[in-house]
Formats: C-alpha cells, sequence, structure tokens
C-alpha cells in the first residue's frame, strides 16, 4: 500500500489518521477508518507520519488535517473516556541547564506547551503530554498536563513541516492505579475503541459543515 493510500476523505475532507498500536484499533474503528499505524514512541510516530506526508506531498495529495488518536494514562481524568487534546507538551526534553526552558527545544521557535484544534463542540478537552515513557503511579504528579501519551507531539512536528493541522483524541486506558502488567493498559481499550469510534463520528460531522 502506498503511503497516500492512508489518506481518506472524511466530510468531504481529506484526513490522515495516525495510531501507534494494533491492539488500540479495535472493531468500531476498523469499521471506520484505515489509519497509518506508526509503532509505539514519540521516534516511531515521527519517522512514520513525515515518510507519510513527504510521500503525498511528492503526489501533490497532502491531507487537510491529520487526526492522532489512541489510548492515553491520566491519575485524574474520566477512566475509559475520550478526550480531545487542547494542546501538548513534549516532557522528555530539559535544556534548562543551558538556560532553556523545561520542555522547550534551544534554537527553536516555539513554546512548551503548543494549542491543538478542539472541534469537536461537547467533548471534553485536556492537556496532553508526550514522552518515551509509560507514566504510572506517584510519577503523574511531575507531569503539568492532564493526560500522557508517547506520540502526539511528534505528529504535532511533522505536521508543522507541511503546515498540516493536527487533532488529538485520546481515550484514558489507564492511571487511577499503578500500572503493574500488559492487561492493566488494555483492559479498557474496547470501551476506548467505541468512544473513538463516536467521536470520529462527530468529527464528520464537524467537517461536513
Amino acid at each position: 500500500m502506498s503511503a497516500d493510500a492512508q489518506v481518506e476523505t472524511i466530510g468531504g475532507r481529506r484526513v490522515l489518521f495516525a495510531m501507534a498500536a494494533a491492539p488500540e484499533y479495535g472493531p468500531a474503528l476498523r469499521s471506520r477508518i484505515r489509519p497509518l499505524m506508526t509503532g509505539i514512541g514519540p521516534i516511531e510516530a515521527g519517522i512514520a507520519v513525515a515518510y507519510a506526508l513527504s510521500a503525498c506531498a511528492a503526489r501533490d495529495l497532502l491531507p487537510d488535517l491529520v487526526v492522532s488518536l489512541g489510548s492515553a494514562g491520566s491519575a485524574s481524568l474520566e477512566q475509559g473516556a475520550v478526550y480531545q487534546a487542547s494542546s501538548v507538551s513534549w516532557r522528555d526534553i530539559d535544556a534548562s541547564a543551558l538556560g532553556f526552558q523545561k520542555g522547550t527545544t534551544p534554537l527553536l521557535d516555539l513554546p512548551a506547551e503548543v494549542p491543538l484544534l478542539t472541534p469537536i463542540a461537547g467533548l471534553p478537552a485536556a492537556r496532553l503530554s508526550t514522552g518515551a515513557n509509560v507514566v504510572s503511579g506517584d510519577a503523574y504528579r511531575a507531569i503539568d498536563a492532564d493526560m500522557v501519551d508517547m506520540e502526539t507531539f511528534a505528529v504535532l512536528r511533522a505536521c508543522a513541516r507541511f503546515s498540516i493541522p493536527l487533532v488529538g483524541l485520546r481515550g484514558i486506558s489507564d492511571g487511577a492505579a499503578e500500572l503493574r502488567h500488559y492487561d492493566d493498559w488494555t483492559a479498557l481499550l474496547p470501551v476506548i475503541d467505541e468512544g473513538l469510534a463516536a467521536a470520529l463520528d462527530r468529527l464528520a460531522e464537524v467537517l461536513q459543515a
């Protein structure tokens, strides 16, 4: 499959959907979209989305919108609920020893927290933090955001190269209790699959308007 074949027409707009991993891609989403599966983590996501968009650009078939969707962790938000990301930050980067604000990339004109589109009326929004680690337990206390994932900031940076807007949709899979094994992440994924599919139906209505 060519990279630009992942771009779909939703509500009359060309949209690239990006997801990290197959366990998040349940039957409800399978009935609606064919996402670009990037792999887990910011490096895999950044490479995959940048490559796909470059291939689309070479064919003059860039999408109008990219949607990053999947699961997220949160110690404060409702477990199993779906949220729009109102902003995204990169928690891994820290060049404060050189005088730069923690969370900002040196010599890049970009704030530590970047606002995102929240186009779906009535769907709650929350601040998102991207990083390369799985967050659990007390580690949430050190993060200045409502929820955490491992891909969205990297997807944002790839989108910025092509001036394409990004929407982030995340379902809360874990965070209320400390993670101890793989099933702690996957238990709510069927619920999140249904919630994300419903959010995409509402997004299609927004894009059609």
